[in-house]
């Protein structure tokens, strides 16, 4: 077991960065100091080359200690076995509602007879030198984190986190707050409630939990809520608020 999977499945508080952008320059500079990065792959315009490459620099800049993880499209064993192949650290898995699905995202990650992932040489296996060893191990190493992003999943969220080969649950704020319809309402009554409730049925079968935060105000309230860990901030969100800041500087200081 990898160190970043020991900890992430211990609940330690590991931080993450959230990359969309894609170019591995920026990979590089998020990725430093980091304990692990999602490079998104469902609302981002990353490809697969993409997901390569921001992985190698992010290896390079943290001298191979920050864990990469790909957040897959959807569900589905191709698209999990396409971004496996790069050689990331494991995958996040969006939009799941029941064990039976976090089942099938486990398999799309194992080698049979455990699981479906097609076997063949690729950067994950050092170009096909190492793929005996890797399919000997099965996928094992490999982390398989879920999205609880609906309120059928809040409701399934116990079963889903004791489905074995599930590392760790994330919270994705946006969509389960959408679904609650109470979209952004981080506050309200009925997101902490649902929130709550995972939280209390994943740690109830050993199972960490966690979300991501796009504000410095939205890192402490989610501590103040309880998950186990974060992803921090995103590539191109810390971008605009540079670009809003400087222009803002700027119009001060003409303005005086």
């Amino acid at each position: 077991m990898t160190e970043f999977k020991r900890r992430l499945r211990r609940g330690d508080p590991v931080t993450g960065q959230w990359l969309s952008i894609g170019d591995p320059t920026v990979a590089e500079l998020c990725g430093r100091d980091a304990d692990f990065v999602v490079i998104d792959t469902e609302h981002a315009q990353t490809d697969v080359e993409a997901v390569a490459d921001a992985a190698r620099a992010v290896e390079a800049a943290s001298d191979g200690a920050a864990a990469t993880l790909a957040r897959v499209a959807w569900n589905d064993p191709v698209r999990v076995k396409r971004v496996l192949d790069t050689g990331v650290s494991g995958v996040l898995v969006p939009m799941v509602e029941t064990a039976e699905e976090a089942r099938e995202a486990v398999e799309a990650v194992r080698y049979p007879p455990e699981g479906v992932r097609g076997i063949a040489g690729s950067r994950a296996n050092d170009y096909g030198r190492d793929l005996a060893a890797a399919v000997e191990d099965g996928g094992e190493e490999l982390v398989t984190v879920v999205q609880v992003e609906t309120e059928r999943a809040v409701g399934n969220a116990r079963d889903i986190a004791a489905v074995e080969g599930i590392d760790a649950l994330l919270v994705g704020p946006a969509d389960l707050s959408a679904s609650l319809d109470v979209f952004g309402a981080y506050e309200s009554a009925r997101f902490r409630e649902a929130v709550t409730e995972v939280l209390d049925a994943a740690h109830g079968v050993d199972t960490p939990v966690g979300t991501l935060a796009t504000t410095v105000e939205e890192i402490d309230l989610w501590a103040d809520y309880g998950y186990d860990y974060q992803l921090v901030g995103v590539d191109a969100g810390y971008v605009a608020a540079g670009v809003e800041r400087a222009t803002d500087a700027y119009e001060d200081a003409m303005g005086e």
